[in-house]
């Protein structure tokens, strides 16, 4: 039940995103004196509409997008001649830059709130410091650190040696360690297949353990938790929560260039255990995310971790949403942009040389690449829907 709460929170989330995508390009087309004759939630068949003036409002059956239908909104759209006069392209070119970029504005704007909300009530994450004590012993060797242990998987090391949980690590391998990095910093200079004696403090007394290190993703491994002090949640003001708004944004960002540069490279792993070893393979489709959204609601963290975990998911979306739909890729919102920006640019060039003005791109030359870059989004969705269905991700335990 959990799961399936967690599931529907995340659809109403998106589509309540998809709605506000929308209004940022269907009020500021009003307000210009544009004809909008439609605002619909989904694609296909209509289930439910009303009318309000010359806007019909309403939700179609396939709950996977949106769309806001603006009279003239290319020149290659047939018009009834009174309409003319309230075409889009027939605007001045900053109206329609502001309608243009009025969907990725509320994304990135509900963003902004829901970041600013989460940091004033539920409070901002403090990540607190991994120290030497054993928070919990992974039972056995994964094939790659994302993957959970599985039946007949070999013995971790930790596990063979008796480490147990609540026992603080004094040195490794002859090396005196006081904080986690140094740990780490310590199994990372070992080498795969080696025997290290492991010092412990437990109960009161010092232990010495014998660990052979294993090998994951070509280092050494030893397969430890540490034990992390200091976590919580710090709740602000609206100035320190807008500066946090707007970092995390900018991380989130600055994360998505990342997944971008490394999609590529991460494809042929989509279908494999290590997926989510990459940034790239950490990307999912809405199948994916709704997936996540369950997990989150049905796992057994806290209701501060699961709320701010949720938050953060719709977050992620929005300001992916918005960081896609700047591309200045036709038919998305960056691609009209383009389009406005270079009958501009070509406008000032004119003038420049003392020729009149060349007017509105012709958008047929354009066709061709709109085509393209339609059946490349529509494959890569539909190869990322797969792989949620096939080889889901999963959050870590």
């Amino acid at each position: 039940m959990a799961f399936l709460l967690g599931a529907v929170a995340f659809v109403i989330a998106l589509l309540v995103s998809v709605m506000l995508h929308e209004a940022g390009h269907l009020v500021p087309a009003k307000r210009f004196g544009m004809k909008a004759s439609q605002y619909f939630v989904g694609f296909g068949p209509t289930l439910w509409s009303f009318r309000r003036g010359e806007t019909e409002y309403g939700i179609k059956a396939v709950l996977l997008g949106g769309f806001v239908k603006i009279v003239g909104y290319t020149p290659l759209e047939e018009l009834d001649p009174a309409d003319e006069p309230r075409a889009f392209y027939r605007q001045k070119a900053s109206h329609r830059s502001i309608v243009i970029a009025g969907g990725v504005v509320m994304n990135f704007l509900f963003a902004f709130v829901l970041l600013m909300a989460m940091a004033m009530t539920i409070g901002i994450r403090q990540p607190g410091t991994a120290t030497t004590t054993v928070d919990e012993v992974t039972t056995c060797v994964p094939a790659s650190l994302s993957e959970p242990c599985g039946d007949g998987w070999p013995q971790s090391p930790a596990a063979a040696a008796g480490l147990r949980a609540g026992d603080r690590v004094l040195s490794f391998n002859g090396r005196r360690v006081g904080d986690w990095t140094e740990l780490r910093d310590a199994i990372d200079a070992a080498r795969p297949g080696q025997t290290v004696p492991i010092v412990v403090e437990r109960g009161g007394r010092q232990a010495t353990l014998q660990a052979r290190l294993a090998e994951v993703g070509g280092e050494s491994f030893l397969g430890m938790q540490a034990a992390v002090v200091g976590q919580g949640y710090d709740r602000t003001g609206p100035i320190g929560a807008a500066v946090f708004a707007g970092r995390a944004i900018g991380q989130t960002v600055a994360g998505i260039g990342q997944v971008v540069v490394d999609l590529p490279a991460a494809i042929p792993k989509l279908f494999s255990p290590e997926r989510a070893s990459t940034p790239g393979g950490q990307v999912g489709s809405v199948v994916g995310a709704t997936d996540v959204s369950g997990q989150i609601f049905s796992s057994e963290s806290s209701w501060r971790d699961k709320a701010a975990l949720y938050l953060s998911l719709v977050v992620s979306v929005n300001i992916f949403l918005g960081a896609l739909n700047v591309l200045p890729l036709l038919p998305l919102d960056g691609g009209h942009l383009s389009v406005v920006a270079y009958e501009r640019l070509r406008a000032w060039y004119a003038r420049r040389r003392g020729r009149p003005d060349p007017g509105l791109v012709d958008m047929t030359k354009l066709l061709p690449v709109t085509y393209l870059a339609v059946v490349l989004l529509i494959g890569l969705g539909v190869l990322l829907i797969l792989a949620d269905l096939i080889n889901p991700l999963r959050l870590p335990e």
